[in-house]
């Protein structure tokens, strides 16, 4: 069942019919009530779904076809608008609830701060779990003017939980001098500018290792995603983005859910980023569903 029986918007391509018997579940997160820079990113679920319906099924980078992947997408949380904690309660009771039922979340954002609630949810089943952030910005914050909910801290927040010893961000090249700091005095891995190369070298380390992938669509240099709420010059490629997402999907660790954020359409009518994103969505749901 979706959020919303009456649901009429759009699905992901090729999207299963029940819930009950799929592996994946799909969900949104519209939410975008503390982005300090461009706000419009609880539209971004909705149109990386319609841009779907333009993908082929078939995948030549995974060798795959999406009929091989048994998912269901759920539509968006019904979230409160403009207030925070009470989202970010619904999310955490919402993937708690899937996992409880033993299916794999992947999530739509939204700003990067909905990825915290799924943090404290899946470290409550898996408290061995390691994170991949790959992003433009460290959001190693401890507040934002004062406000400690804030889509700059999810990362720092990340760290507090399972340890910065077990985070490992990529492609980060935006961010106060005292994020970099914490992140060369903690003990956290931070990979600046690059995502490919560094991931190669580090996933071998991860082997074996439950792990959430977190990918905000930042990353890319806004010639490849315009469609952001605080884009920062001087990103990877999508070619780069979809190879990060190979290689995660090559390598020996345990992928337990995964999310895209920060997808914000109104400042991109070409449309690239959403297209963009949900093909990253498709090769995700390919590559790293076991």
């Amino acid at each position: 069942m979706r959020f919303d029986e009456a649901y009429s918007g759009k699905v992901f391509i090729m999207s299963r019919p029940s819930q009950e018997e799929a592996k994946v579940v799909i969900y949104g997160m519209p939410m975008d009530w503390t982005v300090s820079f461009r706000p419009g990113s609880r539209f971004g679920p909705n149109r990386i779904r319609e841009a779907s319906l333009g993908l082929e099924e078939y995948s030549p980078y995974m060798d795959k076809h999406l009929e091989e992947v048994s998912y269901f997408d759920a539509g968006d949380i019904p979230l409160p608008f403009g207030n925070p904690q009470r989202s970010l309660d619904m999310i955490q009771d919402y993937v708690q609830g899937l996992l409880n039922q033993g299916k794999f979340p992947l999530g739509l954002g939204g700003e990067h701060l909905v990825s915290w609630p799924i943090f404290q949810a899946m470290y409550e089943k898996y408290n061995d779990m390691a994170i991949i952030h790959i992003d433009a910005h460290a959001d190693l914050r401890e507040e934002y003017e004062g406000e400690p909910l804030s889509h700059s801290t999810p990362i720092r927040k990340a760290c507090g939980l399972i340890g910065p010893e077990n985070v490992y961000s990529f492609g980060i090249r935006s961010g106060m001098r005292e994020e970099f700091q914490y992140a060369k005095d903690s003990g956290m891995h931070m990979s600046k500018y690059e995502v490919v190369r560094p991931l190669r070298e580090v996933l071998p380390k991860l082997a074996g290792r439950n792990v959430y992938v977190t990918i905000d669509i930042d990353v890319l240099d806004p010639a490849f995603a315009p469609g952001t709420g605080t884009a920062e010059a001087g990103g990877i490629t999508s070619k780069e983005l979809l190879e990060a997402i190979q290689l995660i999907a090559q390598s020996d660790i345990n992928v337990i859910g995964a999310d895209l954020v920060e997808v914000a359409p109104i400042y991109d009518p070409t449309e690239q980023t959403v297209i963009a994103a949900s093909k990253f969505i498709r090769e995700m749901l390919l590559g790293w569903i076991k």
